[in-house]
């Protein structure tokens, strides 16, 4: 949770105590176009910069990372809710995301075919956007904002960084410390803070060549809807309303703690979350027992303090929406199996049985710890369901058979689907990007990220120079 002072700065306090975690200048729109004119006359002279150089220096940021991983992962439990695990394991996937970072840096680009003119040399090569803007949530600002930031910056842009006002700290003050410490040249990564304004300003500063914004859909149409109008590339990674597809050959029990994992981690605040637990008919019942009775079973409290399993809920708000959608969902028909009900700052692990398409819940993303279940009679009706959200973000498919899991898989309607496993996974190397509700595609992973946050530029040289007929 933040507060803005008088004095124009913004204070991270932790969720649980309220406790003063440190402040930072909250950024006027002024101040954020300020910002993306230093980052712009930066971005020329980094773009000059070796790419060995480049990639030395994001090493070195990811050594420093790991050296303040604690102070990291106090930060994220403190200011965001996380439990201790998650955080340990995000600020290694943030270190990890600068690594790869740094190898696409030095990659050799891939070749291009010459023109058709044999008399004509031709160089194509792929070259930085410029300044890139990032929009950071709160739910992993360190593993989201290094996906955005790393990849750009290795690749010779520079970046106009703006973190979540709930973890201003963690999302944004520490990415600039670590970077400038490991050597970044001043400029080449500004850092601004502040809410919705400070990001439209960023996204409509003619400085910043391309936003790459993580979060809600609601806010990503209308980032996209600026950016087309000012001819900006953009990355949009989105809502989920993700499928877990549990086939009757699937060991029931098993299934359940992959299931339990997927829906419950991080208070189920994560976009890759398992939100709709499709299950067959012969299975729906053992494998309802078997996930309530996981989710009873984890411990709910302080994060910071205790060896809680599932942490507080972002703010009020969010446990008010949360709450609101599980009564909905009831007053519709649904089961209340376990949790349910607003303990304090938290949302106990919840499970709703008897869920169908004619249910709000089924197609709306709760952005909290709560798993819908729903029963399918055949493959053809899985697929059916699965494919009936206007998300499309991640799916997974748990089944004993792989094959039968990669065919099943083939027909799901969404960027990433994993077999014999859950939805929340995350891989530095590979391309990850949802479609529909959930975003424009990939922009993330390997070579996704280098056709992201770099162009194409052509260069042909005629030698003797070309005359022409007029």
């Amino acid at each position: 949770m933040s507060t803005v002072t008088e004095a124009g700065l913004l204070t991270s306090r932790e969720i649980i105590t309220g406790d003063e975690l440190g402040s930072v200048p909250l950024a006027t729109s002024g101040a954020v176009l300020s910002a993306a004119r230093r980052a712009a006359a930066a971005a020329p002279r980094w773009a000059a910069t070796p790419a060995a150089e480049r990639a030395a220096i994001l090493n070195r940021a990811a050594d420093l990372l790991l050296e303040r991983a604690q102070e990291a992962q106090d930060l994220l439990v403190r200011e965001g809710g996380s439990i201790t695990g998650k955080a340990f394991y995000e600020v290694h996937a943030g270190a990890a995301e600068l690594r790869h970072a740094a190898e696409l840096a030095t990659a050799p680009q891939a070749p291009h075919g010459p023109g058709s003119d044999p008399g004509r040399e031709t160089e194509v090569r792929r070259v930085p956007l410029g300044v890139v803007g990032v929009i950071v949530p709160w739910n992993f600002p360190v593993l989201l904002g290094m996906r955005s930031v790393a990849p750009a910056l290795a690749l010779g842009n520079a970046v106009l960084l703006k973190p979540d006002p709930h973890t201003p700290l963690s999302g944004g003050r520490l990415f600039a410390e670590v970077l400038a410490a490991a050597g970044l040249p001043e400029g080449v990564l500004e850092v601004v803070y502040g809410d919705a304004d400070a990001g439209a300003a960023l996204v409509r500063s003619p400085d910043v060549a391309m936003v790459s914004f993580t979060g809600s859909t609601e806010v990503g149409r209308e980032i996209g809807a600026t950016a087309g109008r000012l001819l900006k590339r953009v990355v949009l990674e989105l809502g989920g309303q993700n499928a877990y597809v549990v086939l009757p050959d699937a060991d029931i029990e098993a299934a359940a703690s992959a299931g339990s994992w997927g829906s419950f981690l991080h208070q189920g605040q994560i976009c890759m979350a398992a939100r709709r637990h499709l299950v067959h008919q012969d299975v729906v019942e053992s494998y309802t027992e078997a996930l309530a009775r996981r989710a009873a079973a984890l411990r709910i409290g302080d994060p910071y303090r205790t060896d809680a399993q599932i942490g507080p809920v972002i703010d009020r708000g969010q446990l008010t929406r949360i709450a609101t959608a599980v009564e909905d969902a009831v007053a519709q028909g649904a089961r209340l199996v376990t949790g349910g009900r607003v303990q304090g700052q938290f949302f106990p692990p919840t499970v709703l049985a008897d869920v169908t398409p004619k249910m709000s819940v089924f197609h709306a993303e709760v952005f909290g710890p709560v798993a819908t279940v729903t029963s399918f009679a055949d493959v053809e009706e899985a697929v059916g369901l699965a494919n009936t959200s206007d998300y499309g973000l991640t799916a997974a498919v748990y089944t004993s058979d792989a094959g039968q899991g990669r065919a099943l898989a083939s027909r799901l309607r969404c960027g990433v689907v994993h077999v014999g496993d859950q939805t929340v996974n995350h891989d530095p190397h590979l391309p990850f990007g949802g479609v529909g509700a959930s975003g424009n595609a990939s922009g993330f992973g390997g070579q996704a990220a280098i056709d992201a946050f770099t162009r194409w530029h052509t260069l042909t040289v005629s030698s003797p120079a070309r005359s022409y007929p007029f």
